[in-house]
């Protein structure tokens, strides 16, 4: 039997405290390090984009973003996006992302930026095969030391940029078949890391860091033979 899954804005404190805990069960975050409603409530009052997934009742997936300047530029700022483990299986994370696309368009907004860690392949085949996202920022430890599990590598993250109305968003939400990838710069990872983490840790941010600053853009993600490739291109 298909569970039936429901995507809409979150509404009230108390849906909002749902997300509270959403953070605990998805990260392992100790309360400090914990997104309040005290801040959620607010943040939704002046533009933010608080949208949930709810199955039989409960909230299983929640996205959050909220608005800022970027270079004279109104945009969404994508913070968090979380998935309960037994509900990985049902694609809630590009179908909020959607949700927040159509959100943020009615907003006036086209552009969405948020962070992801490279090492996560999973995450990298969503942001860049199937939303078209581009990056052109890498930051080393990104946000330092938190109480959770994910962070126990530190927090290297790359920069996404979702610019919403373009015809190569538009195409990879059609599912338009992607062209055959090649690039000037390819950079590899294992698709699972177990305990070489670190190495690849180094080695990775060694690669993006000098590739986009000799102004190199990360453009696709694809995975071939068991083995991921960033496929980066000058800007």
């Amino acid at each position: 039997m298909t569970t039936s899954i429901i995507i809409r804005g979150i509404e009230g404190l108390a849906e909002m405290r749902e997300v509270e805990q959403l953070q605990r069960e998805i990260w392992g975050v100790e309360d400090l390090d914990i997104y309040p409603t005290l801040a959620l409530k607010p943040q939704q009052e002046v533009g933010a984009i608080l949208i949930g997934a709810f199955a039989e009742g409960r909230m299983v997936a929640f996205v959050f973003g909220f608005p800022g300047i970027l270079n004279g530029e109104t945009i969404i700022h994508s913070d968090m996006l979380g998935v309960l483990p037994a509900y990985r299986s049902h694609h809630l994370g590009y179908l909020l992302k959607c949700a927040q696309r159509e959100a943020a368009i009615a907003r006036g907004v086209k552009r969405i930026t948020w962070t992801f860690d490279p090492l996560q392949s999973r995450n990298a085949h969503l942001n860049f095969a199937k939303l078209g996202v581009i990056a052109d920022r890498y930051y080393v430890d990104y946000y330092g030391t938190t109480s959770s599990f994910l962070h126990r590598y530190g927090t290297d993250r790359l920069w996404v940029t979702w610019l919403l109305e373009s015809e190569r968003v538009q195409a990879r939400l059609r599912q338009e078949l992607v062209p055959e990838v090649s690039g000037d710069i390819v950079i590899e990872i294992p698709t699972e890391i177990t305990s070489d983490h670190e190495q690849w840790r180094m080695k990775t941010r060694e690669e993006f860091t000098r590739a986009i600053a000799d102004g190199y853009i990360v453009e696709e993600f694809y995975v071939s033979a068991g083995v991921g490739r960033y496929v980066l291109r000058r800007g």
